[in-house]
């Protein structure tokens, strides 16, 4: 039987090691948080991330990540994003036999601006084969074994076959991709403008302004994708329009929520107190400009989001700015 550790005891690591533990999978979950561990191993529930979802009896906890990862085939590095490097890095140590590690985390390392699988290369290096999974999956449904497709990518298209079938099941279907950067970036990217969905829903605003926010989203995504190599039909898949739609509109996306309570008048603080998950868009904004800086490529909804989120600009203001820039093409060439 293949050993699993899925690194990261938030909603979407606890949802895949569920999913993977009631596919017949010796799955390990690893928590830094020790009420975690103990709702999981004690109560087979995830009282503090995944409430009120009981988990399969066969899942087990513990916040020794080196025990986790230990003999493992597999691990999934489910920390969010900002974590992933010091986490990782205490993590490959242990690691034996040159595992599969499949990063599930959406998001830009804030400090380098790298997407996770040149974190998790840099951190494991030889000692790893690495892949990454994304597309549009709240946790949620996916715990509830509603149907699902996502997207595994790595730059051997054998790597992402592995993980392919790693994940498959009867509810959640997999597709195999080798354009690691485009799915990775369209995962990490469509929170910036699930953001921007919220605002808007949260200022009252209707249908035509999200059609719009999320076309020029996509055009947005697509352009950096491309600066960085990226192929651009990535973007029209499962990991790119797919996720932008999904996590833009629906009710359960943190990110949307998030920017809603801006758009509603809170600043930062005051609509991030108290909540312990983490809205993966509010780091990957600034990140994003910054990248865009970096490749010479022009990320106007991003910096507007970004703008919002941490220099108090007024989101009515940024809307403004955003309809009234200089006119040009749809496309670009």
């Amino acid at each position: 039987m293949t050993r699993v550790a899925v690194v990261g005891g938030g909603a979407w690591g606890t949802t895949l090691a569920d999913l993977l533990a009631r596919n017949g999978t010796d799955v390990v979950l690893w928590a830094r948080e020790p009420e975690v561990v103990e709702s999981v191993n004690r109560d087979h529930v995830n009282a503090v991330f995944l409430p009120d979802a009981p988990l399969a009896p066969a899942l087990r906890a513990t916040g020794d990540i080196r025990e986790a990862v230990h003999g493992a085939a597999v691990v999934v590095s489910a920390a969010p994003s900002h974590a992933v490097r010091e986490v990782m890095g205490r993590a490959t140590p242990a690691l034996s036999g040159r595992p599969l590690v499949v990063s599930v985390s959406k998001g830009l390392e804030p400090a380098t601006l790298e997407l996770m699988s040149v974190v998790l290369a840099e951190t494991a290096g030889e000692a790893a084969r690495i892949a990454v999974l994304s597309g549009p999956s709240f946790a949620l449904e996916v715990y509830h074994r509603q149907p699902t497709a996502v997207v595994a990518a790595a730059h051997d298209h054998d790597v992402a076959q592995q993980a392919q079938h790693v994940f498959s099941c009867s509810h959640f279907r997999v597709y195999s991709h080798t354009d690691v950067i485009g799915v990775e970036l369209g995962g990490a990217l469509k929170n910036v403008i699930a953001l921007a969905a919220g605002i808007l829903e949260g200022l009252g605003l209707g249908h035509n302004p999200r059609a719009a926010l999320i076309t020029r989203g996509l055009a947005e995504i697509t352009r950096l994708g491309i600066a960085l190599g990226a192929d651009p039909l990535t973007f029209a898949g499962l990991a790119g329009m797919g996720d932008l739609i999904l996590t833009a509109t629906g009710a359960l996306s943190r990110n949307r929520s998030l920017g809603y309570e801006l758009g509603r008048g809170k600043t930062l603080a005051e609509a991030q107190a108290g909540k312990r998950t983490v809205a993966e868009g509010v780091n990957t904004a600034r990140a994003a400009v910054a990248l865009g800086e970096r490749h010479g490529v022009e990320l106007p909804i991003a910096r507007e989001v970004s703008a919002i989120l941490f220099n108090g600009k007024s989101p009515r203001q940024a809307i403004a700015d955003l309809m009234e820039r200089t006119l040009k093409a749809e496309q670009w060439r």
